[in-house]
C-alpha cells in the first residue's frame, strides 16, 4: 500500500532530490540529475521499485524535523528499549571562493544516513535494493571490500556501512545493535566513488554531514524576510533552492514523476524538467528574499538554453539538453494503483503564449533588484531580448493558446495569457526607460498595443450573465488563473468587477479556502484535486483589494495544511485534506512566498500602486 504523499520529506544536493518516508524509508531518488532514470521508486510501486529502507525491533513512535535552517533530515526513532536519531543529508561541498557564476556547491552523487543511539538500547537493520532506469534492468549485488555493488549495465549503486553490509538475496542488508552513544553510518555512492572523496568511517561521514549543515545555514542566513512568518518562508526558499540544478542553472518544477493529480484518474505527469513559467515565478520569490545570484543563475540557464536571445524561447526545457519524449511505465501499478506513470512530458509541444509575460516580468524583477545594472552577460544584450520578446508577444495577440493550464482540448482566446502579454509590453517598456538602447517610439508602440490588448480582454472576457471575467473570451467557465492576473497589476483587486469575480470564483471553483483551477471538460480522466497555488493567489487577491484581516486568517489556515515539515505538493483533496500531485511542487512554495510579501506589504500601506508591481507584484 502507497504512503500518503503527504508523508514525504526531501533532501538534495542541487543536483537531484530524495523523497524519504516518515517511516525512514528512502522511496525515490534519481541520480545522477533530478530527471535521471528513478532507481529507488517504491514511491510508484511497492512491488517492484526499490527502497532504502531503515528498521527497527519493538518501534513504538516517529518525530521529524529538518535540523534548522538546511535541507538536513533528523528523524528520531523511539523504541520498546530506547531512542536513535537518523540524520539524512545529501553532501554539497561548496568551494573556498563562490564564482561569479555557476555552482555554488558540488555535489557528489552520494547519501549519507548516520544513527546513534541516545538513550537505551536500539537495535535493527539497514535494508538496500535499488531497481535501476525505473525497475527496468535486473541486477546482483555483489560484496566486495567493505561494500556491496550493485551492476546493470552502465547503472552502479555502492553501498558502503558499518557494519558492514551482507547480501541478503537482492538486498543489501547492514544489522546493528546500538547501545547509548553508539553509533552506525549507511552511504550510498552513485557509479564510482570519486578520487579523495570516500567515506572511509562514521568519523569521515559525519564531517561531511557537518559540514553541508554549514552550507544550507550560511545559504539560509542570506534571506532578506524577517516578517512573521520567516519559518513557513525559509523553509520554501530553502526547497526552491533544492529544485536547481546547479550545473546549469535550471529549475525543476517538482522533484518527482508520475504522482496523481486524480484519483482515480490518468493525470501522473513528469515535472523533473524546467517550465519558463515554473523557474520564472521561482526566480521572481528569489529575487524578492534577497537571494539574486540564483534569480542571475537561472537566466545564465536561459542564455545558454536559447542563444537565439528570445527569438526562439520556448515553454518547456531539459535540465541539460534536450527533452525526452513523453513515455508510459506500464510495468509499474503507480501511487496508490494509479497508473500509468509518465516520464517525458508531452506538453512542450503546446503554445502558450503567457511566457512572455512570464520572461518579462522575471527580468525586470531582476534587473530591479540589482539597480539596472547586472552582469555584463545579461546586460549586453538586453536591448535585443526585449526586441525579440516584444515581437513575439505581439505576433501572436491575435492567437489562441492552450493557456497556463496545458489544456488538450484545444486553443483558445484566454484571459490569462492575452493578461500576460499586456505585462510582456508593459514591463519592456519599464525596462527600457531604464537602459540605453531602445528608441523612444519604439517604447511608445510597446505601451500602445499593450493598452490596446488590455481593452480588448476587459471587454471580450467579461460575461454580463455570470457577472464574472471568466477564462475565455466568450465563455462561460470561471477559471482560477483570473486571479493571477490581477497579482500582476492586469486587473485591479478593487474594480468592481473583478470584486465580482471573485465572487464567483469562491462559489463555483472554491471548496473554503481552498480553490480548484476550473471545471470544466479538460480531456482527461478523473476530478483532479484543489490546485495549491491557486488558494494562495486568493489571498493575495483578498489582499489588494484592502481585506488584510480576512487574507491573514486564510493564509494561516492554509500553512496549516502543508506537511509536518512545512512542504506542499501541487495538489489537496478537498475533501480529505491529502496532498496529491507531484511534491514537493515549486509552484506551490513560490505561491506561499509571495503571498506572505503581499500580504507583508499590504498590511503596512493597504494595498500595492499598480506602478509598483513589477517590484512588489512578483507572482
Amino acid at each position: 500500500m502507497s504512503k500518503p504523499i503527504s508523508d514525504y520529506a526531501v533532501i538534495g544536493d542541487t543536483h537531484s532530490t530524495a523523497l524519504i518516508a516518515r517511516d525512514g524509508s528512502i522511496d525515490w531518488l534519481c541520480w545522477p540529475r533530478h530527471d535521471s532514470p528513478a532507481l529507488f521508486l517504491a514511491l510508484l510501486d511497492t512491488e517492484k521499485g526499490g527502497a532504502c529502507r531503515v528498521a527497527f525491533d519493538r518501534l513504538t513512535s516517529i518525530s521529524r524535523r529538518y535540523l534548522p535552517e538546511t535541507n538536513v533530515l533528523e528523524t528520531t526513532f523511539e523504541t520498546a528499549t530506547g531512542r536513535a536519531r537518523l540524520i539524512d543529508v545529501m553532501p554539497v561541498n561548496p568551494p573556498n571562493t563562490e564564482p561569479d557564476e555557476g555552482p555554488d556547491g558540488d555535489g557528489e552523487s552520494r547519501l549519507i544516513r548516520l544513527l546513534t543511539c541516545e538513550s537505551g538500547m536500539v537495535a535493527g537493520r539497514f535494508s538496500v535494493r535499488p531497481t535501476f532506469d525505473y525497475a527496468r534492468c535486473d541486477c546482483t549485488p555483489v560484496e566486495q571490500a567493505g561494500s556491496v555493488l550493485f551492476e546493470a549495465g552502465d547503472h552502479r549503486l555502492r553501498v558502503t556501512a558499518t557494519p558492514q553490509p551482507r547480501v541478503e538475496g537482492a538486498t543489501a542488508e547492514s544489522r546493528f545493535t546500538l547501545a547509548e552513544g553508539e553509533s552506525a553510518y549507511l552511504v550510498l555512492t552513485h557509479g564510482e566513488d570519486r578520487e579523495g572523496a570516500e567515506i572511509e568511517d562514521f568519523s569521515v561521514a559525519q564531517a561531511r554531514a557537518e559540514a553541508t549543515i554549514a552550507y544550507w545555514r550560511r545559504w539560509s542566513g542570506h534571506c532578506t524576510y524577517r516578517g512573521p512568518y520567516r519559518d513557513q518562508v525559509l523553509r520554501s526558499a530553502l526547497c526552491l533552492k533544492l529544485l536547481t540544478y546547479s550545473p546549469t542553472g535550471a529549475i525543476v518544477a517538482a522533484a518527482t514523476a508520475g504522482l496523481p493529480e486524480a484519483v482515480p484518474g490518468n493525470r501522473n505527469y513528469d515535472y523533473r524538467f524546467t517550465w519558463m513559467r515554473d523557474a520564472t515565478f521561482t526566480v521572481t520569490a528569489f529575487v524578492a528574499l534577497g537571494y539574486v545570484r540564483e534569480a542571475s543563475e537561472f537566466l545564465r540557464f536561459l542564455r545558454e538554453a536559447d542563444p537565439t536571445f528570445g527569438r526562439e524561447t520556448r515553454l518547456l526545457y531539459g535540465i541539460a539538453g534536450a527533452m525526452p519524449a513523453e513515455e508510459e511505465l506500464a510495468h509499474l501499478s503507480g501511487w496508490s494503483g494509479v497508473g500509468p506513470a509518465l516520464i517525458g512530458n508531452a506538453a512542450e509541444g503546446q503554445d502558450q503564449h503567457d511566457i512572455y509575460g512570464e520572461l518579462v516580468r522575471a527580468l525586470c524583477v531582476f534587473l530591479e533588484a540589482v539597480d539596472y545594472d547586472p552582469p555584463e552577460k545579461v546586460n549586453d544584450r538586453l536591448p535585443e531580448v526585449l526586441e525579440n520578446l516584444t515581437a513575439r508577444a505581439i505576433a501572436c495577440r491575435d492567437a489562441a493558446d492552450h493557456g497556463i493550464w496545458e489544456l488538450r482540448t484545444g486553443p483558445r482566446h484566454q484571459l490569462h495569457t492575452k493578461a500576460m502579454l499586456w505585462v510582456a509590453l508593459t514591463d519592456a517598456a519599464r525596462i527600457a526607460r531604464n537602459i540605453r538602447g531602445v528608441p523612444d517610439d519604439r517604447i511608445a508602440e510597446w505601451e500602445r498595443i499593450a493598452a490596446e490588448i488590455r481593452a480588448e480582454y476587459h471587454d471580450k472576457a467579461w460575461n454580463a450573465e455570470k457577472q464574472a471575467f471568466t477564462g475565455a473570451y466568450g465563455g462561460h467557465h470561471l477559471d482560477a488563473a483570473v486571479m493571477r492576473v490581477v497579482l500582476f497589476g492586469a486587473i485591479d483587486a478593487r474594480d468592481p468587477r473583478m470584486v465580482s469575480t471573485l465572487e464567483a470564483i469562491e462559489r463555483e471553483l472554491g471548496a473554503g479556502d481552498l480553490v480548484y483551477r476550473y471545471r470544466m471538460e479538460d480531456g482527461l480522466e478523473g476530478d483532479e484535486a484543489t490546485f495549491t497555488a491557486c488558494a494562495f493567489w486568493r489571498v493575495g487577491c483578498l489582499a489588494l483589494a484592502g481585506r488584510t484581516d480576512e487574507a491573514s486568517a486564510a493564509f494561516e489556515r492554509l500553512l496549516a495544511r502543508g506537511n509536518d515539515l512545512g512542504l506542499f505538493s501541487e495538489m489537496i483533496d478537498a475533501r480529505t485534506g491529502e496532498h496529491r500531485g507531484n511534491t514537493p511542487q515549486g509552484f506551490s512554495h513560490m505561491a506561499l512566498i509571495n503571498t506572505a510579501l503581499r500580504l507583508q506589504a499590504c498590511n503596512a500601506r493597504d494595498g500595492l500602486p499598480e506602478d509598483e508591481a513589477p517590484r512588489q507584484a512578483a507572482e
